[in-house]
Formats: structure tokens, C-alpha cells, sequence
């Protein structure tokens, strides 16, 4: 190799980035310690941006397209160096690009509850996750605050910090929406609109936009879902005597699918009418069934009849024993 060749060899004469990866966010470009040429060509791609620092000092900034790297083209890093008739000699300084493509599907998740204040329970403890999706809106400030020292930054790098600052904020955000755990699962896709301007915030201030934000699940301590459970089976009865009603249904429902059959689920349903007159007692003594809840269990036992469950002996029997307390 002669002298000519190796200052040849020494001097960087085209620069780009070809994104072979799916989660690269910042590439620094390997010079090698070599020096750029004078008139090197920069070839920006789109969803790139490249950014030119000179001793750890952002300078210039390109958008896609091809450039050629001189006075006229480098303002900021002319004025920084001192150049002010042009310069023949090369140069050096660190190369970055930026991706500015949208990056999708990224987790997030509560990793212990969060308690918040609810408008119908006043205090719960919530766990919830989803997804959520970003790009680089800020290049500058976004190297600034990532790169450092690395030469290469994944999304992986960047999406666990970003976490934590959802996790962080997602009571707050979630109390200022003033939306019930109740509401939750009905409103996933909404909440997820309305949170996300509330988080921008925090995206912003790394330069980057929040474009997506989902909630997708949201659970709930499991003895409040009892509770919930309880609570609708109540209003699904209308009452505290249907409900009770509806509980000794499934109850002869499943007496008669295990072992006596038949026989179980008359058993069971010969203590029905004390359940009833039970529930709408008022005072210690007890009173008798009113004249509408024996017909309901007139019509209940013949919906047993028709189903299978009681036989057309055991059905006339029970239906003496209630006209009698008519």
C-alpha cells in the first residue's frame, strides 16, 4: 500500500445508516478515529434524522435527503470551529442518527396495585396493564438524554424508563379522568385517549411523543370482586326475598344433578316457602308467605315439572301443601 492510499484509507468520504434492526432508536456512526473528507457525501434516509457533535456539543442537524459536508452546509459546526473562509482540510467530529419511525407494541404494567380513589368505592386497590407506542419527536433533546457514551440505543433501553414514569403517574392520571373501576372495561379504549395527552408530559420531556396509549386490562382485589359479584347477583334479583329465592333455585338445581336426584331437590325445596317467609319477616314472630310468593313458588315448582326435575306426584303434593296456607 502506498502513501496515497493510506491517507485515502484514512478519510471517511461517505456517511449513512442502513437500518437493518427493528429497535434501534440511536446509531453512532463507527469513524474509526478517521477523519471526514472535506465535500464527504451524508445520506439521510427517511424516518432518520443525523446529528453532527463536535467535543460532545450539538452542531448541525440533517433531515432525509443527501449532503454534502462543507462551510455552507455546516453552519453551526463552521461557526464553532472558526472557519470563516471555508477550510480544505478534513475534519472530525461523532455522527449520530436518530430513528424517528414509529415504535409499536411497547408494555407497560403495574408491578404492584395501586391504590386509588375511586368516585363508588372511594379507595381500591387497581392492577392494570397495556401497550403503548412512541416515536422520536425531538432528536436533539432525545440524544441528549439517551445517548451518552453508547453507540447504540434500543427501544429495550428506553422503554423500561419509560414504565416507570407511566406506573407513576397512572393514578394520578386515572383520578384526574374520574373514571369508576365499574367503568373500567367498558371504557378501555376512551380511558386510553384520555390518559395519553395526561402522560405526554413525561414523554415530552425525553423528546419524544406518546402516539398510542392502551389500557387493556385492569383487575381488582379479589375480595372486591366478590363483593361486585354479590352485589350484582342483588340487583339481578331485585330484592333481598328473590335473591334469596334465587340462591335456593340453584341450590335445587344442583341437589338434583348429584346424588337422590329427584328426591333432593324436593327435599330442598320443602324448606323454599320457611326461606321466604324467613326473608320478609319483620318482627320475631314469624308470618306466613304472602299470597304472592306462593304463587311465584306455584309457578317456580311448575317450571320444575316442565324442566323434569319433579314428578307429577311431587308436584301435586307441594302444590296442596302451598294452596293450604292460602
Amino acid at each position: 500500500m502506498g502513501l496515497f492510499d493510506f491517507i485515502r484509507n484514512e478519510l471517511i468520504e461517505i456517511i449513512d445508516w442502513v437500518d437493518n434492526s427493528t429497535d434501534t432508536v440511536i446509531w453512532k456512526f463507527p469513524d474509526h478515529e478517521n477523519n471526514i473528507k472535506n465535500g464527504a457525501q451524508l445520506t439521510v434516509r427517511e424516518s432518520q434524522v443525523a446529528i453532527l457533535l463536535d467535543q460532545g456539543r450539538v452542531a448541525d442537524v440533517y433531515g432525509p435527503g443527501r449532503h454534502v459536508l462543507s462551510t455552507d452546509n455546516m453552519p453551526v459546526l463552521t461557526t464553532l470551529r472558526g472557519w470563516k473562509y471555508g477550510f480544505e482540510s478534513p475534519f472530525k467530529v461523532d455522527v449520530y442518527f436518530v430513528s424517528t419511525k414509529q415504535f409499536t407494541n411497547l408494555k407497560w404494567g403495574t408491578p404492584n396495585p395501586v391504590i386509588l380513589r375511586d368516585p363508588e368505592f372511594k379507595q381500591v386497590r387497581v392492577r392494570a396493564f397495556g401497550t403503548f407506542a412512541l416515536r422520536v419527536s425531538e432528536p436533539t433533546k432525545f440524544l441528549t438524554e439517551f445517548a451518552g457514551t453508547n453507540s447504540v440505543v434500543r427501544i429495550s433501553d428506553v422503554e423500561g424508563q419509560l414504565r416507570s414514569a407511566i406506573v407513576n403517574k397512572f393514578s394520578d392520571t386515572l383520578a384526574e379522568a374520574n373514571v369508576s373501576v365499574l367503568d373500567l372495561a367498558r371504557n378501555y379504549q376512551e380511558l386510553g385517549e384520555r390518559l395519553r395527552p395526561l402522560l405526554q408530559d413525561d414523554f415530552g420531556a425525553y423528546g419524544l411523543e406518546l402516539t398510542r396509549f392502551y389500557l387493556e386490562n385492569a383487575s381488582l382485589p379479589a375480595e372486591v370482586e366478590a363483593f361486585l359479584d354479590k352485589t350484582s347477583q342483588m340487583n339481578m334479583a331485585g330484592d333481598m326475598a328473590r335473591f334469596q329465592q334465587f340462591q335456593a333455585g340453584m341450590a335445587v338445581e344442583k341437589a338434583a344433578e348429584q346424588e337422590g336426584g329427584i328426591g333432593g331437590a324436593a327435599v330442598l325445596l320443602g324448606g323454599l316457602g320457611n326461606m321466604m317467609g324467613a326473608a320478609t319477616a319483620p318482627a320475631a314472630p314469624a308470618a306466613g308467605p304472602s299470597k304472592e310468593q306462593v304463587m311465584q313458588l306455584l309457578r317456580d315448582l311448575g317450571q320444575l315439572k316442565a324442566d323434569g326435575i319433579l314428578t307429577e306426584e311431587e308436584f301435586n303434593a307441594k302444590k296442596a301443601e302451598l294452596l293450604a296456607r292460602l
